[in-house]
């Protein structure tokens, strides 16, 4: 069956988007899909960030409520 991505695949694929969406179309549907994974990137930074937070116990308790020892 062979690879997926070889050149020659490529360059067809690369010609049907062409195609399809035409030469002024591209650099939009590039710059849309740049900030795209530009936003997850930071989405998944911010949720890897709050996972590895250090719990602080003062933080996780009610602001009337005292911690009894």
């Amino acid at each position: 069956m062979g690879e997926l991505f070889t050149p020659t695949h490529l360059i067809v694929l690369a010609i049907v988007v062409l195609v399809l969406f035409g030469g002024k179309k591209l650099p939009e549907l590039g710059k849309g899909l740049g900030e795209g994974l530009r936003g997850f990137k930071e989405g998944m930074k911010g949720v890897t960030d709050e996972v590895n937070k250090p719990v602080d116990n003062a933080t996780t308790t009610k602001p009337n409520e005292t911690v009894q020892k």
